[in-house]
């Protein structure tokens, strides 16, 4: 436990350059005293007393403004900057390295069963307000933009921004991706436009007779114009 204290106060030295020594740190970082109230409730979770774990956990959120939940499995170096508003629910894994910025929201996407929050590899960063919702991976070294919202997987080095989040960088470069390329209201329309010309040509054959539409039928309502 105090191993991962040391590691904790590690990382919040070497990703915040307002901090100016471990003491500093160790005495008013939230994020710090956050992970270590976890740390208890998450032993007193595995000891099957997890009335009490939850009870750690809720205190925890009083005095700090980050909620976690006892069962989430989080590794000694993970920096939580300011903090405020964090939310890590309770199948989330979270490796060394990872920085979490305040507002961030690791959780489900509904009332499923199992693994449903997402597993953060090693140094990724997740920037203010973001929510990643799901059971995936997210990468390592990834980065999270703030304020998009990361619905499925995220490849190693990637950098993801946006609402739904997309990937618009791997390491540093931009990818030919598929995503980037199609637009999901005009294939709708494009499928649309087929069946209906698919339709038509089966009517003509039926019927005899050719359909067109006229202007005034593209627009039948038009504005009255009145003389002064």
């Amino acid at each position: 436990m105090f191993k991962r204290l040391r590691a904790d106060i590690e990382a919040a030295k070497r990703n915040d350059p307002a901090a100016r020594n471990k003491f500093e740190i160790w005495l008013t970082y939230s994020g710090v005293h956050a992970l270590s109230w976890h740390r208890f409730a998450n032993r007193l979770y595995k000891m099957h007393l997890k009335l009490l774990a939850r009870m750690a956990s809720q205190f925890a959120k009083f005095l700090t403004g980050i909620e976690i939940h006892p069962a989430a499995k989080i590794e000694g170096g993970v920096f939580i900057d300011h903090g405020a508003g964090v939310v890590i629910g309770e199948t989330a894994e979270i490796k060394s390295g990872v920085v979490i910025y305040q507002g961030v929201t690791l959780g489900g996407t509904g009332k499923e069963k199992g693994k449903r929050h997402p597993t953060i590899e090693r140094d990724v960063v997740i920037s203010s307000g973001a929510k990643v919702l799901g059971g995936f991976t997210v990468g390592e070294g990834a980065k999270i933009g703030a304020g998009a919202v990361v619905l499925k997987e995220v490849p190693p080095h990637a950098t993801v921004v946006g609402v739904p989040g997309r990937v618009v960088r791997i390491r540093g470069e931009k990818p030919d991706l598929l995503q980037e390329k199609c637009d999901p209201n005009a294939e709708e329309i494009r499928v649309l436009k087929c069946r209906i010309h698919k339709m038509e040509a089966a009517l003509e054959k039926l019927t005899g007779e050719t359909f067109a539409c006229e202007q005034k039928e593209l627009f039948p309502v038009t504005p009255e114009t009145t003389e002064e």
